[in-house]
């Protein structure tokens, strides 16, 4: 360099996970997603939103309360086995210059997603608590915001899911017996 400072350097290209959040975010990544993908992200953190609908249910359905309050307890425990994941595994969040961060974290580990963790978990007790497989469709939703937020891999979410649904099985064996539903 001619002023006797050194290059800047050069990061590799994206490739494998993190091409793969490249393409994510480059192609549904818009601002009024990354806007949505916040808020899911603050309706998620620590599974508070979860807790808070389990509440809810259980308060205007008090006949299911029982469900409904596994909805909360099988979100907290989800999100406290991601974390007890996260403290073992210790992979560090996505930090390629080609991602861009889009929210803010409580912290810097990454596996499994605890956001896709509890989601899936509270998704799978809320089809108990409300008769209806609807609440699955906030699976893919949660985990498709944390690769738009560029937080997690690819395999960060998958995990969390995967997880969420072992934790809501074993959450539903403590669940009140449920009662077939007319056709």
């Amino acid at each position: 360099m001619p002023d006797g400072s050194a290059p800047e350097p050069v990061a590799p290209p994206a490739s494998g996970e993190v091409a793969a959040l490249v393409a994510v975010q480059s192609t549904v990544g818009t601002p009024a997603v990354i806007e949505v993908a916040r808020a899911m992200s603050h309706f998620g953190e620590h599974a508070q939103g979860w807790v808070a609908i389990s509440a809810l249910g259980a308060l205007v359905m008090p006949k299911r309360r029982r469900d409904w309050a596994l909805v909360g307890v099988g979100a907290v425990a989800a999100h406290a086995a991601a974390i007890a994941i996260k403290l073992v595994v210790r992979r560090k969040r996505p930090h390629h210059p080609a991602v861009a961060v889009n929210v803010g974290t409580p912290s810097a580990l990454s596996f499994p997603s605890a956001h896709a963790t509890s989601s899936t978990a509270a998704a799978m007790l809320l089809c108990r608590a409300t008769r209806s497989r609807l609440p699955l469709v906030v699976v893919p939703a949660m985990a498709l915001s944390r690769l738009v937020l560029g937080v997690h891999y690819p395999t960060d979410v998958l995990a969390g899911a995967a997880i969420g649904a072992v934790v809501a099985r074993t959450a539903g064996c403590f669940a009140s017996p449920q009662k077939e539903t007319p056709k």
